[in-house]
């Protein structure tokens, strides 16, 4: 992707670190090289026109690619388009760093209720897309370990070093834990996406228990060890007790994934582990599956990173919504762009400071509502 040589954001609101700021952003080559006060417009910058600027925002989860790939329930479409139109997307709604989120560990073996493997093959796409210059944004991988699965480690074998994985995340979905120790939530989803009845769901909880008390110690120290093989960060999943979290602090998870009570994310905060919950949540006022709600967090000061999830046009708004429940819009917009950079060891992106990156949105407000008015990557417009 070409950058622009050099170019000025004048008249804006610079979201900075520590404060907004009226002023002019200068980036040369892909790069900022000026902040300054003011709110003059030299000849031939952009007038921005009192539009806050800002960072570009930096999604560490979702799951959206998937909904281009399966746009309707066992309706595939063709990955490369699908690749494409996420990544237009997301540039769209001002994300210029992304994680895509990709299962590995499958049950294929079972009747009703099993999955595949498709992480590698998906992974090769999304990479040659971006060694061919043709995505809009960064992408790097996030590799969703599913704990208990039957296929874990040897999915996790045909990653290494060279394939971009930034993040490992552990997920235990084991019916009785975590996001799922309220059985009645899982006998919902599936009795509602796979037609389980009560004896089929009987059944699938024994054996998903099962399948857990034989593999689930062995491929949580796999996944790790894998992590730290491909130079990855890791990242615990749904922690629901201080134990799970204790747990977690032990593997050397650095942030979680949407904890689902306020004793996990408290007890996140003291072990020095990030807590990142999910925009949806705090837009809609709580969390579809009957966890904690994200306002209630950020209201005891226990959160730090917001992910889209499965909205990427959330991200945005839910960090403009979080700057006014503090009374501090850079405190805001770092949950969506500081905080997930510095997680993840990004020291190049997610600040408006002189060096970095020159990811940056432009962003006018109808209401409470965000309007988008433009996205640059290393000063390139893409959206």
């Amino acid at each position: 992707m070409a950058a622009v040589a050099v170019m000025i954001f004048a008249n804006a609101d610079l979201v900075l670190p520590e404060t907004v700021l009226r002023g002019a952003l200068t980036v040369e080559a892909g790069r900022i090289t000026d902040i300054r006060a003011g709110a003059d417009v030299p000849a031939g910058a952009l007038d921005c026109g009192g539009d806050l600027l800002m960072p570009g925002l930096i999604e560490l989860h979702t799951d959206n690619l998937e909904r281009h790939i399966e746009p309707r329930p066992k309706v595939g479409w063709p990955h490369e388009v699908a690749i494409l139109a996420h990544d237009a997307e997301l540039a769209g709604c001002g994300i210029t760093t992304v994680f895509d989120a990709l299962r590995v560990g499958s049950i294929p073996s079972r009747t009703k209720g099993n999955y595949g493997e498709y992480a590698r093959a998906l992974a090769d796409e999304i990479l040659g897309l971006r060694a061919s210059g043709v995505l809009k944004i960064s992408h790097y991988l996030h590799l969703r370990a599913e704990i208990c699965s039957e296929t874990l480690e040897a999915e996790l074998d045909k990653f290494g070093p060279q394939d971009r994985v930034g993040i490992v995340s552990l997920m235990d979905h084991t019916p009785g834990q975590r996001q799922f120790r309220d059985l009645t939530q899982l006998r919902h989803y599936l009795m509602d996406k796979y037609g389980f009845t009560e004896a089929e769901f009987a059944a699938h909880v024994a054996d998903r228990r099962a399948l857990s008390a034989r593999v689930g110690a062995l491929h949580e120290a796999a996944a790790v060890a894998a992590a730290r093989r491909m130079g990855a960060h890791i990242a615990s999943h749904d922690d629901t007790l201080a134990a799970d979290v204790a747990q977690s602090a032990a593997h050397g998870a650095g942030f979680a994934e949407f904890p689902t009570t306020l004793e996990a994310a408290a007890a996140c905060q003291a072990q020095g582990i990030a807590v990142m919950m999910g925009a949806p949540n705090l837009i809609r006022g709580g969390s579809h599956s009957g966890n904690v709600a994200a306002a209630a967090l950020a209201e005891a000061g226990l959160l730090d990173i917001l992910s889209s999830d499965y909205i990427p046009a959330a991200l945005l708004q839910a960090a403009l919504r979080l700057g006014t429940l503090w009374g501090d819009l850079s405190r805001g917009v770092a949950t969506v762009t500081a905080a997930p950079a510095a997680a993840v060891g990004l020291a190049d992106r997610g600040r408006l400071a002189p060096g970095l990156r020159a990811d940056l949105i432009r962003v006018a407000r109808h209401g409470d509502t965000p309007l988008m008015r433009g996205t640059w990557v290393l000063g390139a417009r893409v959206a």
